[in-house]
């Protein structure tokens, strides 16, 4: 950390008193810290709230006078104490969890390659779940101690802003990123000069050089193509996330893969595990055989001294789902390295060739698999699916003996959880009770929570994310060019005291997120019911190249602009982090409504859950290891169905059915002081299930020992 310390720039004026803001600024662990952010927030909150909770542009805005009134301020100077005590505490700390547990890793670095960090809404380089996983990885191991370092890309235009027309047409707009305003340093040798690493194409190098992110006591390092000697070509193959176009997309993921391995040499890593979220980072498996074919192995024997040391996990359960890239484009961009691992055309192809409808294919899913000895599926049924999808590359093994186990992702409770509700836990759980996430038993404590307290939370929230929505459609309204349905449609007439459902992920047509709307009358008559409203809040992107996905978000914004849903259903664009925030703590239901078994695991109800929101799902994914009857309502069955049109039907009955039947009715069961004690007890049954069982410290623990520990042995 001290080096860290030593690169941080001088570039805020700040009173002496105050000087560590300019540090804090830096490490991202302000971001799952309450308390830490509103040292911030506490200086100018209408500042900090307008610069979207950028501490960098903060500091460098607010102004002296301001901090000098600060640094006199008895009560703030003992917020800022007590909040670097326990930051300075947190860094120093000399036996977390991993050292304690498993001592093995103190010396053995775990490398965790990702295209996507999803982390805080100012570094916007994530598109959606897979980002916000990885994000929440990291900030997990931090906590644990874990000796883990992250590699990925600083994208110089992040991921696209969304904005919606007045007919429900989806913009993607690609704005330049000033790094200058981020919590990312240069990576400098001693001299002050840049590190930097080449990755070799067929006619060219590419050089890449790097970024430091501190997420806690974990370096995140981000390549970034955009210097020189580069073309102005190669400057932009990292200004986007997932290109489109597919040489573009494999050049990104060999600058990944290649180029995050040289990238970590250079650092001077030598990781003991090297663990691929998803097959993106997939060549890194070449890069580390080639190394050792270099210093004179055999390829044979490179991928089985490398293979013990890999570790995969598989995001999807369709095998178009992994990237496909056809043999003439790895044979454009991959010809000079093959003899490098005294390989032929042909002996190359093999490691990774699939055949597919559409023609033969290098397979980065089957390249990962093939060269990891430790592979995860993110859920108990997705692994299930992986195993039958998979199978081929075993095809002496039965489907269910294949090499694929899974581990069901979870979510970061600090980074999620809204700081009311820690409070109430702090009261009736103890202090220490986050030190105790994942033991079952302490959450048994629940119950001697008042319900209303709990529901007095709950309102809080809700007021809180109704405030918000408004505030937002005031900025945009003041910006002009807003037209009124638009305002009306982003929710400016939300009632923060009705029963509010929300609806928020990526738009892919496998999510049906107009599952909902396929009966628009019944929807009409569910939500105006007299003295028994619902709200639905809608968010989400589609990817800028998925015209399906974008039609979906027309078809919804089309039901959301009628006049007949009078506000009630809504549709709230540019979805990222900061949204999410406020949509996970205030809504009352969250549902999901994914073609079964299609996804994979979902995270986006754990966060919800852990705030005391009920989910309503398809049982897929984590949901069907979650639901036990009481702790919210699935939408349709436990089975598999062979035609999606019949399961279209089906799940739109039941979830129609649930909400008339059983959803609205209890949540309006009120007591004369309006409390509905019969929703708290679902309420405290869900965070007692959802909370030690699908959070990032029982996953990442589940990591170190069944993945990371057998690798490292």
């Amino acid at each position: 950390m001290d080096n860290f310390r030593t690169k941080l720039p001088k570039l805020f004026d700040l009173p002496k008193r105050l000087e560590r803001l300019g540090e804090l600024a830096y490490n991202l662990w302000w971001t799952w810290q309450p308390e830490a952010a509103r040292v911030f927030g506490r200086l100018d909150y209408a500042l900090w709230e307008r610069l979207g909770h950028n501490p960098i542009r903060f500091l460098r805005e607010i102004g002296r006078p301001r901090l000098n009134q600060a640094a006199k301020d008895k009560d703030y100077l003992a917020i800022y104490d007590r909040i670097f005590a326990s930051f300075d505490s947190y860094l120093s700390q000399t036996d977390p969890w991993a050292a304690r547990t498993h001592p093995e890793l103190n010396n053995s670095p775990i490398a965790y390659f990702s295209m996507e960090f999803g982390l805080h809404e100012t570094l916007p380089i994530y598109s959606g779940g897979l980002g916000v996983l990885a994000g929440d990885h990291l900030k997990e191991s931090s906590d644990l101690g874990l000796p883990l370092v992250g590699i990925g890309f600083m994208y110089a235009e992040g991921y696209f802003t969304q904005r919606i027309t007045e007919d429900g047409w989806q913009d993607a707009i690609n704005n330049p990123m000033n790094f200058d305003d981020l919590p990312v340093l240069p990576v400098t040798a001693d001299d002050g000069a840049r590190i930097t690493v080449e990755v070799e194409l067929p006619d060219r190098a590419v050089s890449l050089q790097m970024w430091e992110v501190r997420v806690g006591r974990v370096p995140l390092y981000l390549l970034d193509s955009n210097i020189d000697p580069n073309s102005d070509f190669d400057k932009k193959l990292t200004a986007r996330l997932y290109w489109s176009d597919l040489d573009r997309r494999i050049m990104q993921e060999m600058l990944l893969g290649i180029g995050g391995v040289r990238a970590l040499r250079a650092l001077g890593y030598n990781p003991s595990v090297w663990h691929m979220n998803e097959g993106h980072a997939a060549f890194l498996t070449l890069e580390r055989a080639r190394e050792l074919v270099a210093a004179g192995h055999t390829f044979e024997q490179a991928l089985a001294k490398t293979r013990k040391q890999n570790v995969f996990t598989t995001h999807t359960p369709v095998p178009a789902g992994n990237d496909e890239f056809p043999l003439w484009l790895i044979e454009k961009y991959m010809s000079a390295f093959w003899p490098q691992l005294n390989l032929s055309r042909e002996q190359f192809f093999d490691i990774a060739h699939h055949h597919m409808p559409t023609g033969e294919t290098f397979s980065m899913g089957v390249l990962a698999l093939r060269n990891a000895d430790g592979r995860n599926a993110v859920s108990e049924l997705h692994g299930r699916v992986s195993r039958k999808m998979w199978n081929f590359l075993w095809p002496d093994c039965a489907e269910d003996e294949v090499p694929i186990t899974h581990v069901t992702n979870g979510v970061h409770t600090a980074n999620w959880m809204a700081r009311r509700l820690r409070i109430l836990l702090d009261f009736h759980l103890g202090a220490d009770w986050y030190n105790r996430l994942d033991d079952h038993d302490l959450w048994t404590k629940l119950d001697s929570i008042p319900d209303g307290a709990l529901w007095d939370v709950r309102l809080h929230l809700k007021r809180k994310l109704a405030f918000y929505m408004r505030e937002r459609v005031r900025g945009r309204w003041t910006d002009g060019g807003y037209h009124p349905v638009q305002v009306v449609s982003s929710g400016v007439l939300i009632n923060p005291y009705a029963l509010t459902i929300g609806f928020a992920r990526r738009f892919a047509t496998y999510k049906r997120a107009g599952l909902m709307m396929s009966d628009v009358e019944r929807l009409l008559d569910i939500i105006n019911r007299p003295n028994t409203p619902v709200q639905i809040i809608f968010a989400g992107k589609a990817h800028p190249a998925d015209e399906a996905g974008k039609q979906l978000i027309q078809q919804v914004y089309r039901t959301v602009k009628k006049a007949e849903t009078g506000g009630r259903i809504v549709f709230l664009e540019d979805y990222d982090m900061n949204l999410a925030r406020y949509l996970v703590q205030g809504v009352d239901v969250w549902m999901n409504t994914p073609r079964r078994p299609m996804e994979a695991s979902g995270t986006s109800g754990m966060k919800a859950a852990l705030n005391g929101a009920l989910n309503f799902s398809v049982l897929d994914g984590w949901w069907r290891e979650a639901f036990n009857g009481h702790n919210g309502w699935a939408i349709g069955e436990d089975k598999d169905m062979d035609s999606p049109h019949m399961q279209d039907e089906e799940d739109s009955e039941s979830l129609y059915n649930t909400l008339e039947n059983e959803i609205i009715p209890l949540y309006y069961d009120r007591d004369p002081k309006e409390i509905s004690h019969e929703w708290i007890a679902r309420v405290k049954d869900s965070m007692k299930t959802v909370i030690p069982q699908f959070s990032t410290r029982r996953m990442v623990k589940e990591y170190v020992e069944r993945l990371y520990v057998p690798a490292v042995k």
